[in-house]
């Protein structure tokens, strides 16, 4: 549990069952954790729901004064959350994700025979809104008859979820990306069906639809989607892309000039003490950690890079991108200039930080599958 006193209030429901004891007054619960402890909070990242616990501090008639309570916080109610200090950049991630203008930023469809995932990128969280499975009879032999059709009503499926999640008021683009020729094919059948079906909202945004190539249609092949020309093009200004980018900047430094590419607690402290950072990379996982020391020194580490005239980006373990950094430790930067000396010291690193950021990116990987 934090050692920084945490409060939360939140209205009641527009319905409330008082056969349950639930509560129709405000509760203030405090303290607790935002970790993924069972015994204080659970997130379930499918409803869009966060369970808080704890005590009650506002006396009503259905909770009493002291009495440990549940509070359920979900997708667009209003909440009050009272802290004794706030991160900057907590501040700012809030800040961004209250944006309605920065979320849901693209929309694609990852498909290959038998498997598509509708996925929403926004600035805050990659969020899989639509699963499609179906079982394809091979194309050889005596099944191959019914091949084309179970494709095509595979494709009306994946047709249908797409329609259900894409919202073209909010979304820049679509991108349907996956391997071999199913994708091109699924493109040609939303031409098609949107023609048949005369449904305008497929028609008038057939330009907003882009195709790219990416290894699989799982979840985690989404990075490789988003780093293809055509995608970046239109969404060169995202904060997703702009993650992204960085990520595979960083990937290419380390393969092309080792010296100037850094990754661990240890190794990236020294640089910034240095002024030699150019690009900071976080991951969001540092800032849960429980010691509040910690939380403020990667604060500190932030503060410094943009103080020198560094990029610093912190990126959310709800993105591909951030889970590739956590397998890095969750802190990485790319220097201005070469510091060979400093790649071959061995340095001390914090290992509550990287066994909280491995945990995270082992908890996304798994999500994404």
């Amino acid at each position: 549990m934090r050692t920084v006193s945490e409060r939360a209030r939140a209205p009641p429901p527009k319905q409330a069952d008082t056969r349950k004891n639930l509560t129709t007054r405000s509760l203030s619960l405090a303290p607790f954790a935002l970790s993924k402890s069972k015994n204080n909070n659970e997130t379930r990242d499918a409803g869009g729901t966060l369970r808080l616990k704890g005590r009650n501090l506002t006396e009503c008639e259905h909770v009493k004064l002291g009495a440990y309570h549940t509070l359920e916080l979900e997708s667009g109610r209003s909440f009050t959350l009272c802290k004794e200090a706030w991160e900057p950049q907590d501040a700012e991630r809030i800040a961004a994700a209250c944006d309605p203008a920065a979320s849901a930023d693209v929309a694609a469809v990852l498909i290959q025979e038998g498997l598509a995932n509708v996925c929403l990128v926004g600035s805050c969280a990659t969020v899989v809104k639509a699963r499609v499975e179906a079982s394809l009879p091979r194309k050889r032999g005596a099944a191959a008859a019914g091949y084309d059709k179970a494709l095509e009503r595979f494709f009306a499926r994946v047709y249908e979820a797409a329609s259900r999640s894409v919202d073209w008021g909010t979304v820049r683009c679509l991108v349907v990306a996956g391997p071999g020729f199913c994708k091109d094919a699924f493109r040609a059948y939303l031409d098609d069906e949107s023609r048949r079906r005369n449904d305008k909202a497929w028609l008038d945004n057939r330009a907003r639809v882009v195709l790219a190539h990416a290894p699989s249609a799982y979840k985690h092949a989404l990075k490789d989607a988003l780093e293809s020309p055509g995608v970046a093009a239109l969404v060169a200004d995202t904060k997703a892309c702009r993650e992204a980018a960085a990520l595979a900047d960083l990937h290419r430094v380390m393969a092309s000039d080792p010296s100037r590419a850094m990754y661990g607690p240890g190794h990236v402290l020294a640089a910034a003490e240095l002024g030699a950072v150019q690009t900071l990379l976080l991951s969001d996982a540092l800032f849960r950690v429980r010691d509040v020391a910690k939380r403020r020194k990667y604060a500190g580490l932030v503060d410094c890079v943009r103080a020198t005239g560094g990029e610093a980006l912190v990126l959310s373990s709800l993105h591909e991108s951030g889970v590739q950094l956590n397998l890095l430790s969750g802190v990485a930067a790319v220097l201005r200039f070469p510091l060979p000396e400093l790649e071959d010291m061995q340095l001390v690193e914090d290992e509550e930080v990287l066994a909280a950021a491995t945990r995270a990116g082992r908890r996304a990987r798994a999500a994404g599958r």
